[in-house]
C-alpha cells in the first residue's frame, strides 16, 4: 500500500475523531478551559526539522538579514507576524544567534493563537546577506458554534446529579478570532436554559504604530435560577427558585461593563489594566439561607473594580509547556465602601524543563491573598473554581481568603503521530501526542470566618497517575486516577481548550 496516500477509511476516521473532540470537548465542557496558543505539527518542543540549517562560516563572520518574505497569511497582516520576531531587516547575527532566532520565532508564532504551524528558514544567500522565509498555516478563525454545557463546575459534580439534562445551558457562541487580520477578537454569546447569559466583547491587541498598546471592552448580563449560597461538607450547596414558593424567577442577576488596556513593551511581557463596573442583585431567598452572602446583609450591590496584571510568557507551547516559564501576577481593588471592600493579590507560576529523553518535569503554583480577611461569602471562592483545583479533590471546593496550591508533574511522551484530516493545506493533518503523567499536589487554604468545612485551615495532599492527549486548537484531554488524604480515589476527566 502507498503510505503517502492514506486510505479513505483513515481520512474519514481522523475527521470524525476531531469533530467529536471539537463539539464534545469544546462547547459542551469548556468550563475547564484556560490557556492559549496552538500547534498543528508540534505540540511540544520545536521540531528540529523546521529549522533549516545554514552552511558554517569558517571565518566566523556574521550574516546580515536581508528580505523577510511571509507566505500563507491570507488573513493575518504581515506586521502582526513581524511583531513576534526577534530579528528585523538589516540585523547582523552569528550563525548560532540566527538559529536561536528561528526557534524563538516559531514558538512565538505558534503561541499567538493564529497559526496551526509556522516554518522559519533561509531562502536565499546573497554573499553575507541571507533572505528569510516564513511559511504559516492559518487557523480557522470563525466559530459560530452551538453551546451545550451543564451548569455544574465539572463532570464529577454533574454525575452526582445523574447527568440531568434539565441542568443544561444551551445556546450559541460566536467566536471570531483575527477579526480584521490584526489578531483582534470578537465574541458574542447567547445562552439560555438552566441560566441565561448575554455577552458581547471585542479586543484589539495593537492600535498604535509601535504595536505596543491595545484596547478591549465587554458587556455581560446574566441571570441564574440556581445559586450556590453556602458551602457544606466541602461541597457547594445550591438553592433553586423553582423549589422556593416565595422566591422570584431568578435568584441572581449580574450586569458588567468592562474596559481594558493592554501594553506589551517586549516580546514576552504584557501588562493589563482593567476597569469594570458591576451591579449584582440576589433574591430575598438567598439572604434567608445565608445572611452573609453580601456584606451588611445587602441584596443589591454596585461597585467599581480596578485590576492590574503582569504576564510573562516564555515557553515552547503555552497550553502544554514542556520547556520554559509562565508567570502571571495581579492586584485587584473591588469597591470603594463597606458594601464591597476587597484587595486581592495573586501570583501564578508554571515552570517546565526536560530532565531526560522525552521526559519532563512541570511545577505549577497559585497563591492568593484577600484583604481584609473578613470577607462575605461572595468573595470567598478559592480552591475548586475554574483552573484552581487539586487533582484528587475534584468533587470538593474550599473557600478562603488566603492560600497556596502546588501541582508537581512528571511527564513522559509515549506516542506522537499526525492523522490525515482535510485536503486544505492549513488543516491537512491532525497532530496527536500522548503523555503519561505521575503527579503529587499539596495546598493550604485559610478561612477565618467560615470554618465549618473540614478542608479549610489544614494541609491538603493528593497524588495519582494520568494520561494526556494533546492536539491542535489547544485541545487537551487529561485522564487522572487520583488519591486524596481522605482515603478516596477515582478517575477524573479534564478537558481544556479555547472554545
Amino acid at each position: 500500500m502507498d503510505r503517502g496516500r492514506p486510505s479513505s477509511y483513515r481520512v474519514y476516521t481522523s475527521r470524525l475523531f476531531f469533530v467529536c473532540l471539537l463539539f464534545y470537548g469544546g462547547p459542551a465542557f469548556a468550563w475547564q478551559s484556560a490557556g492559549a496558543g496552538d500547534s498543528l505539527h508540534t505540540v511540544g518542543p520545536t521540531d528540529p526539522s523546521h529549522v533549516h540549517l545554514l552552511p558554517p562560516r569558517r571565518d566566523g563572520a556574521c550574516f546580515v538579514i536581508g528580505e523577510i518574505r511571509i507566505r500563507g497569511n491570507r488573513k493575518t497582516r504581515a506586521y502582526i507576524i513581524e511583531r513576534e520576531l526577534t530579528f528585523k531587516r538589516g540585523d547582523t547575527l552569528r550563525l548560532d544567534q540566527l538559529l536561536q532566532a528561528f526557534r524563538l520565532a516559531r514558538e512565538q508564532l505558534i503561541n499567538i493563537h493564529l497559526f496551526n504551524d509556522a516554518i522559519v528558514y533561509v531562502q536565499d544567500f546573497r554573499g553575507h546577506t541571507v533572505d528569510i522565509a516564513i511559511d504559516v498555516k492559518e487557523r480557522w478563525y470563525l466559530f459560530p458554534l452551538p453551546y451545550v454545557r451543564p451548569a455544574d463546575r465539572n463532570l464529577s459534580v454533574w454525575s452526582e446529579r445523574d447527568y440531568s439534562l434539565s441542568r443544561l445551558n444551551y445556546g450559541m457562541k460566536l467566536s471570531w478570532y483575527n477579526f480584521t487580520g490584526r489578531n483582534d477578537y470578537l465574541r458574542a454569546w447567547f445562552i439560555t436554559g438552566y441560566s441565561r447569559q448575554l455577552e458581547a466583547a471585542y479586543d484589539l491587541p495593537f492600535f498604535d504604530r509601535a504595536l505596543k498598546q491595545g484596547l478591549g471592552m465587554s458587556v455581560i448580563y446574566s441571570e441564574q435560577k440556581e445559586l450556590n449560597v453556602l458551602t457544606a461538607g466541602n461541597r457547594q450547596y445550591f438553592i433553586n427558585s423553582d423549589t422556593i414558593p416565595y422566591s422570584g424567577k431568578y435568584l441572581y442577576e449580574r450586569m458588567n461593563l468592562s474596559l481594558r488596556y493592554y501594553y506589551r513593551p517586549a516580546l514576552h511581557t504584557r501588562h493589563f489594566i482593567r476597569l469594570s463596573f458591576n451591579k449584582v442583585g440576589i433574591d430575598s431567598a438567598v439572604t434567608v439561607w445565608n445572611p452573609h452572602y453580601f456584606q451588611n446583609a445587602n441584596r443589591t450591590i454596585f461597585y467599581p473594580e480596578l485590576s492590574y496584571t503582569l504576564n510573562y510568557s516564555n515557553a515552547d507551547y503555552i497550553p502544554y509547556p514542556l520547556k520554559g516559564i509562565l508567570l502571571e501576577t495581579g492586584l485587584t481593588r473591588k469597591g470603594v465602601n463597606a458594601d464591597m471592600n476587597l484587595w486581592q493579590l495573586y501570583a501564578r507560576l508554571t515552570r517546565s524543563w526536560p530532565i531526560a529523553y522525552k521526559t519532563y518535569f512541570n511545577f505549577w503554583n497559585w497563591s492568593m491573598l484577600k484583604l481584609p480577611l473578613d470577607q462575605p461569602f461572595y468573595n470567598q471562592q478559592f480552591l475548586g473554581y475554574g483552573d484552581l483545583y487539586m487533582r484528587g479533590l475534584d468533587k470538593y471546593v474550599v473557600d478562603g481568603v488566603a492560600g497556596s496550591v502546588i501541582r508537581n508533574s512528571f511527564l513522559r511522551e509515549l506516542y506522537s503521530t499526525s492523522l490525515p484530516f482535510t485536503r486544505i493545506p492549513s488543516h491537512d493533518r491532525i497532530p496527536i501526542r500522548i503523555y503519561a503523567r505521575a503527579f503529587a499536589d499539596c495546598g493550604y487554604i485559610y478561612n477565618r470566618d467560615f470554618t465549618a468545612n473540614s478542608l479549610t485551615n489544614r494541609m491538603l495532599y493528593t497524588a495519582g497517575l494520568g494520561l494526556d492527549f494533546v492536539t491542535f486548537y489547544d485541545l487537551t484531554l487529561k485522564f487522572d486516577y487520583s488519591f486524596n488524604q481522605l482515603g478516596q480515589n477515582g478517575l477524573f476527566l479534564h478537558i481544556r481548550n479555547d472554545f
